[in-house]
């Protein structure tokens, strides 16, 4: 489990195909503290490590998730926001997430609110998700609070410090990002369908 509370962003320097599968090479100040086998997310989808070189470490992504989230359009170079699991005694900063991306969203506005940022996303609604108004959601592992919420898409406001330690920095508008809707609302709206 996870809290949407970046930890630190990663380059990716290498990406290998095989078969269906990507394998992903990250460098980052984190990498030579990770262990195999052990979760961490990486643009809110959890996987597990694999390998470990000093800073470098390695992930594989099954087509399942490469078809859910942004992952399989990412390349040498492309920054990705880390974030390592939630340890039991931790402060619970953020919200829960799990590291499941449930859909793509499309960043379809970006406008300076004079000392933050103003993203707008929208989404397939016929997926079956939903936001509601000042809930939460979870955008490239990014623990956020919504806004402007309506059937397909949500604004979201990013203040300079998560501008500058989180990849926002490199979304525009155009730009594929990994939606986790909030597990408290999906599970309301499965009872309410019941």
């Amino acid at each position: 489990m996870f809290t949407g509370i970046i930890e630190t962003l990663g380059i990716i320097k290498e990406v290998t195909q095989d078969r269906s599968n990507k394998t992903y090479c990250i460098e980052s100040k984190i990498g030579n503290e990770l262990k195999v086998d052990q979760s961490v997310s990486h643009n809110g989808v959890c996987l597990t490590v694999t390998r470990v070189k000093g800073n470098l470490h390695w992930v594989t992504a099954i087509d399942e998730t490469l078809q859910k989230s942004n992952l399989d359009r990412l390349e040498a170079g492309a920054i990705v926001n880390l974030e390592r699991c939630m340890v039991a005694n931790g402060r619970f900063d953020g919200h829960v997430v799990q590291g499941h991306v449930d859909q793509i969203g499309i960043c379809t506005s970006l406008k300076d609110g004079k000392g933050s940022w103003l993203y707008e996303f929208e989404y397939d609604s016929s997926l079956g998700n939903v936001t509601v108004e000042k809930g939460s959601i979870s955008i490239n592992g990014v623990s956020l609070t919504c806004f402007n919420s309506k059937d397909n898409g949500f604004t979201v406001a990013i203040i300079p410090y998560t501008y500058e330690n989180t990849n926002f920095q490199c979304i525009h508008v155009g730009d594929s990002v990994n939606l986790e809707f909030d597990i408290i609302g999906k599970y309301v709206k499965r009872l309410l369908r019941s």
